[in-house]
């Protein structure tokens, strides 16, 4: 990497600043096992009185499913199972309801028609009751009709494919036991209490914020619409406030309770960069690796009301006929592979340059894919050449 990319990163960070968009944040990247940029600044909470420091903590939103998937992943592999097997070979009961057929490729890249509950009364903290009602529910969308995104429901499709394949492990303690604490990641699913002091408050969209994709907040506001029921379905910590609450932060919310630091998040999609190895030890295999970074889907979506694409758990860019990227929020490379959180929090591997980049951060902008602020940071790492 050329010596100025530090450079260029720092000058959109501090403009960030500088232009009132951010109250705390942390941005972190590496390459080739080595991180070049590291920057934090701000405050962890809205009376701008605790500053932001190094080892601050944040939630990350939906950036969370990439850890999931991650986990999914691995014990997929670990099993001798590949993404081409049905769901019901590894979980039984979810055959029920027309579901026989969907494999877990489908389920891991948003096509098994599954990115919304019918039920209404289950909480978002009720894994099991929730696990039993994805079980007896139909597909609202046949398998492989394009994307869905499942802004809830696909964390506790993926913890119940851990639990199946690793003998009842919840996929936050998975994620500790693979890769958190031998990596020492500081990135939870479920954050332990005595972490909770390192925790910036999360602050709700400012009024007024324009939106990203006025098409998606138009389905948001209408009750009956697949888009309001995916994001409000099971229920419960629909609340910015709520996901601050010392019950919120040690809950295991795979689709939604990840929290860490930039640093963290970047080293990790670092790894993945690197094709799964960290000092020269495996840590993903070939094929997870391969899964991860294979396109799977994409289309217009149901429920995000825009074009997406994914691999198995990952989202990509969406690509048009010709292969150009139609945006780039991962960088240039069609390659690159990773997951954003609502609200502008980012990480993300791009193998062909060997970067892994995590930016986060406590004040939300309006919409689920980040906005100004992470990427004018993509866009000052890749203006220039590596090296």
């Amino acid at each position: 990497m050329t010596a100025d990319v530090p450079s260029r990163v720092r000058a959109a960070f501090e403009e960030n600043f500088a232009f009132g968009r951010e109250v705390g944040a942390a941005v972190s990247i590496w390459q080739n096992g080595r991180e070049l940029v590291s920057l934090c600044g701000g405050f962890r909470d809205a009376a701008r009185e605790v500053p932001w420091a190094p080892d601050t903590l944040v939630l990350i939103w939906s950036a969370t499913k990439g850890m999931a998937a991650a986990c999914a992943l691995h014990a997929l592999e670990r099993a001798g199972l590949d993404p081409a097997c049905r769901m019901a070979d590894i979980w039984p009961e979810f055959a029920r309801g027309g579901k026989d057929r969907i494999t877990v490729g489908e389920v891991l890249s948003h096509t098994a028609g599954l990115g919304a509950l019918d039920r209404t009364d289950l909480s978002v903290m009720d894994h099991e009751g929730v696990a039993r009602a994805i079980e007896n529910q139909a597909p609202f969308a046949g398998p492989g009709e394009g994307p869905g995104y499942g802004p809830r429901t696909f964390g506790f499709l993926a913890d119940e494919l851990v639990r199946r394949l690793d003998g009842g492990t919840p996929i936050g303690q998975y994620w500790r036991r693979e890769f958190g604490n031998p990596l020492d990641l500081e990135l939870w699913i479920g954050l332990p209490e005595e972490e909770h002091g390192r925790a910036a408050s999360i602050l709700p969209p400012r009024a007024g914020d324009p939106p990203q994709n006025p098409a998606f907040t138009e389905a948001m506001a209408l009750p009956d619409s697949l888009t309001r029921k995916a994001f409000s379905s099971p229920g419960g910590l629909l609340a910015v406030s709520a996901m601050n609450s010392p019950a919120a932060r040690s809950a295991s919310l795979p689709s939604m309770g990840g929290i860490g630091s930039a640093s963290s998040l970047a080293r990790f999609y670092s790894i993945l960069a690197s094709g799964g190895a960290c000092g020269g030890k495996p840590v993903f295999g070939r094929k997870a690796m391969s899964w991860m970074s294979t396109r799977r889907s994409q289309g217009f979506d149901k429920i995000l009301r825009l074009e997406t694409s994914f691999s198995a758990g990952f989202m990509m860019d969406p690509l048009d006929a010709s292969g150009r990227k139609l945006r780039e929020i991962l960088g240039p490379s069609p390659g690159a592979f990773g997951h954003p959180g609502a609200g502008g929090s980012l990480g993300f591997a791009d193998p062909d340059s060997g970067i892994g980049f995590g930016y986060v951060m406590n004040q939300m902008e309006q919409g689920v894919l980040p906005g100004g602020r992470a990427n004018a940071l993509v866009r000052a790492l890749y203006s220039g050449s590596f090296s």
